[in-house]
């Protein structure tokens, strides 16, 4: 009986042992294999683009003529007449004031007197000369009185010829008592009325002449300080947004006003429609371009201790690696470089906070029709 139990134990022992080597072999076995290498985690990239960053400005102002005329009578009286007032059309040559004329014409009459009376001078004059003159070759007279005579022709000469640039003058002044226009457009003031006396050059009407007209905006200082002499404005009625014109820069005010602090810019606007009349409120859009930019999406900012990085595909070695990167401003969702990025540069777009320096990358196909690449990494 016990040597029964004691076959059957051994027959156990072997098999235990089999088992054993057997396990052991297929272990070894596995172990010369190498273990498969685990696929990362996917996360999207971009490939980085250069362009030019816009922003438009919209201020509001006013139409104004590009250049106003202020009319005034070169001499002083009392004023008769002013057939014009304010929003009248007015045309180049067209009687705007007229001053009493009674000084003048009394001016002028005195003034042909003393013409006529300057050539019965000249002519005396002349007379006494030539017989002097006569007499002197003729050895009749003495050289003190033939150079008193040639004196005398002289001054009456000069006389003479005073009277008639008088009398010049006496014309002018009578017409200067007439105000015309030489320009035509519209009247937008009036400092005088008949009845009063003006002194010479005291303003008698403004004109806003018909040739052109200005846009005028009050612009921030910070607006100036981009390129805006070199911006396209685009200026449409308040009231009617559909009218427009377009204009550039034509004057900057050199000071600031005092009160607003801000500066006048007059834009010139070609062929304005009729429309925009003299005193219009208008919008101006201005589009401001920047040079060429650098901006990446918001998800691809990581951080390098206190910089500002993102992380930076290499195809070629399908790696990854942290690059400080110089933020210029912050706009929703993107982020625009003043420098760090090269345009036609992979950056990560999605999953940044999982990588690390060298990790492998594995870039996956677009899903979505994008102007930039779409693609994935994995450790």
């Amino acid at each position: 009986m016990s040597a029964i139990i004691t076959r059957r134990m051994l027959a156990r022992g072997i098999g235990r042992i089999a088992a054993v080597t057997l396990l052991g072999a297929v272990l070894v076995s596995c172990g010369d294999e190498k273990a498969p290498q685990a696929e990362g985690r996917p996360v999207g990239v971009v490939t980085v683009e250069a362009g030019q960053f816009s922003d438009d400005v919209q201020l509001s102002g006013e139409i104004q003529a590009k250049k106003d005329v202020s009319l005034a009578f070169r001499i002083g009286g009392r004023v008769l007449e002013r057939p014009v007032n304010v929003g009248d059309q007015v045309k180049a040559g067209q009687v705007i004031a007229r001053l009493d004329p009674a000084l003048e014409q009394n001016a002028l009459a005195a003034a042909k007197a003393a013409l006529e009376a300057a050539r019965g001078e000249v002519s005396t004059a002349r007379s006494t000369f030539e017989r002097q003159e006569r007499l002197m070759a003729q050895g009749f007279t003495t050289r003190p009185r033939y150079d008193q005579a040639r004196r005398a022709q002289e001054t009456a000469q000069a006389t003479l010829e005073n009277a008639e640039a008088q009398v010049e003058l006496a014309q002018d002044r009578l017409g200067f008592t007439a105000l015309r226009t030489d320009v035509a457009g519209v009247v937008t003031a009036r400092r005088i009325e008949p009845g009063e006396v003006i002194q010479p050059g005291q303003v008698v009407v403004q004109i806003a002449r018909d040739d052109s007209r200005d846009a005028v905006f009050n612009v921030p200082a910070a607006v100036l300080d981009t390129h805006l002499s070199d911006a396209r404005i685009r200026v449409a009625l308040a009231d009617a947004p559909a009218v427009t014109a377009y204009g550039s820069v034509r004057e900057v005010a050199p000071q600031a006003d005092p009160v607003t602090r801000t500066f006048a810019v007059r834009v010139g606007l070609q062929d304005p429609p009729e429309a925009m009349r003299l005193g219009s409120t208008v919008v101006g859009t201005i589009e401001l371009t920047t040079a060429a930019i650098v901006s990446i999406p918001a998800s691809a900012l990581t951080q390098q201790g206190r910089s500002p990085a993102v992380w930076v595909v290499d195809p070629a070695k399908s790696t990854v690696s942290l690059r400080d990167i110089d933020v210029l401003r912050f706009d929703a969702g993107t982020i625009i470089l003043s420098q760090g990025l090269a345009p036609g540069e992979i950056i990560v777009s999605a999953g940044a906070q999982a990588l690390h320096p060298g990790q492998r990358v594995r870039l996956l196909p677009r899903q979505l029709p994008s102007s930039r690449q779409q693609a994935a990494v994995s450790p």
